[in-house]
């Protein structure tokens, strides 16, 4: 196991596309709801313990050998709002030739040709964390962290915030996000025994609903 892949797979530079989508944040920024560095905290710590902890736990089952067409209807039922079903898909799309090419594996193949529209990130994540040979809490923590410093990096440009701020709130939040990794961790190795509605299923209304709202935007600037 090499933890340069866990390093490289958290990167924003990994040619996965996450740098076109704010997480919601672009939202959240034109309802007020994030508007300073306080508020953008919040909004991060809300997303880390709902989407992010959801998205963790597919991941971690993912790398644990879950079958991924499974995990893929049950993301599914987890993202009850089509444009962000769609979104997680077109990532999911991206990421899959990012890791193609730097993780090749025969489960990303089978699950390239099983879900040629895409399959949900992920999934698609925790499968390159296992072609990369790391533990499915590795994947949980990519999936967790990503969740996070995705929408904090789209609101230093929205808001024109410090980078330094975005990157001390980040670092706060990192007790959080390693409960997180273990929680998902945890989840999928239960799911083993018991199915996977043991995984995470935590939900957040208002980014459903923000979503949606904003996919019929005409103008914007992150896709998501």
């Amino acid at each position: 196991m090499s933890r340069a892949a866990l390093l490289l797979l958290a990167d924003g530079r990994f040619p996965a596309g996450g740098h076109a989508h704010s997480g919601g944040v672009e939202a959240a920024v034109a309802h007020g709801t994030v508007h300073n560095t306080d508020s953008l905290e919040a909004f991060c710590r809300g997303r880390l313990h709902t989407t992010g902890l959801t998205a963790a736990g597919l991941a971690a089952a993912a790398a644990a050998g879950h079958d991924p067409l499974l995990l893929d209807d049950a993301a599914d039922a987890r993202t009850p709002a089509p444009a962000l079903r769609a979104v997680a898909r077109r990532l999911g799309r991206q990421m899959m030739r990012a890791a193609r090419a730097t993780f090749p594996s025969a489960e990303l193949e089978r699950l390239a040709a099983a879900r040629p529209q895409g399959a949900h990130q992920p999934i698609v994540l925790g499968l390159a964390a296992r072609a990369a040979g790391l533990a499915p809490v590795d994947a949980a923590y990519a999936a967790a962290y990503e969740n996070i410093g995705g929408p904090a990096t789209a609101a230093v440009r929205l808001l024109s915030l410090d980078p330094l701020d975005a990157s001390g709130l980040l670092a706060r939040l990192g007790p959080e996000t390693d409960d997180v990794a273990q929680a998902a961790a945890e989840a999928a190795a239960r799911a083993l025994t018991e199915g996977l509605d043991a995984l995470p299923s935590a939900s957040s209304p208002l980014l459903d609903i923000t979503g949606e709202q904003h996919a019929a935007w005409t103008v914007r600037l992150f896709a998501s």
